[in-house]
């Protein structure tokens, strides 16, 4: 195995394992510790995040913010990338807005220089619209971390008409017409009502929720596909052109 492949390899193993020792990776990687020390310092100065307890017992941690190993992309699977990111440049808020913009100027650069100009030429060519109709939700990455999570947050929440305190069990994020939404379990309503991210005025407790402590669906999916049929009304309606684009963009 080339040191190229072993620093890799070091990579993958790092990551899946979290805690080692370096009397660990010696062994699994049928070399010398010093060997060991010396990639794993050239991966910390690669800017892998590792830290290390000094001692009998010591060994390495890996950080939070971990760095995944490098992946190899075809010229399609590249595109493809990008192409999904263009569905999401009209979305002001993002959860991990600051975050999407890194990793493609990171990728972007890493390209072929004919790659980047075969990019250049989707985002010139495809557009996905998304009406001009935005609310700033500056609480959008928290309450993203709140459902990923499984917790329950009590929010100041501010509606059409009034402002209230809810203690809510999130069920997932949905984006629709430009802004974002959170079908959730009120505990004061004792049913599933759905907010508006922009409205959450402020988080102030979150803790973990025991799971099946309230009725809510498993996914997000299943709410929206259970919210899609429950309610089934035919109707016929014609539309100017002009009636076709606003019933399109806007959310009656």
């Amino acid at each position: 195995m080339s040191k190229a492949e072993r620093l890799i390899e070091m990579m993958i193993t790092i990551n899946a394992k979290r805690d080692f020792t370096v009397g660990e990776l010696a062994k699994e990687f049928s070399v010398s510790k010093r060997t060991i020390l010396r990639d794993l310092q050239e991966l910390e100065q690669a800017g892998f995040p590792l830290y290390a307890e000094v001692g009998a017992a010591g060994g390495y941690h890996i950080l939070k913010e971990r760095i995944l190993p490098p992946i190899a992309f075809s010229e399609s699977e590249a595109k493809a990338i990008f192409f999904a990111c263009q569905a999401l440049q009209y979305y002001r808020d993002l959860p991990f807005e600051q975050e999407t913009i890194s990793v493609l100027k990171k990728f972007l650069n890493c390209l072929p220089l004919d790659v980047q100009n075969g990019i250049t030429q989707i985002q010139n060519k495809v557009v996905f619209w998304i009406p001009d109709r935005h609310c700033d939700s500056p609480l959008l990455k928290e309450m993203f971390l709140v459902a990923v999570n499984r917790h329950a947050a009590t929010i100041r929440y501010s509606s059409t008409h009034s402002e209230s305190i809810r203690t809510i069990v999130p069920i997932g994020l949905y984006a629709m017409n430009g802004l974002w939404y959170c079908p959730a379990y009120c505990t004061a309503a004792n049913q599933i009502r759905t907010f508006r991210v922009d409205r959450i005025r402020e988080i102030l407790e979150e803790a973990p929720c025991p799971k099946g402590k309230y009725p809510i669906p498993g996914s997000i999916q299943e709410y929206l596909e259970k919210t899609e049929t429950k309610n089934d009304h035919r109707l016929k309606i014609r539309l100017t052109d002009i009636g076709v684009k606003r019933c399109e963009s806007e959310c009656l």
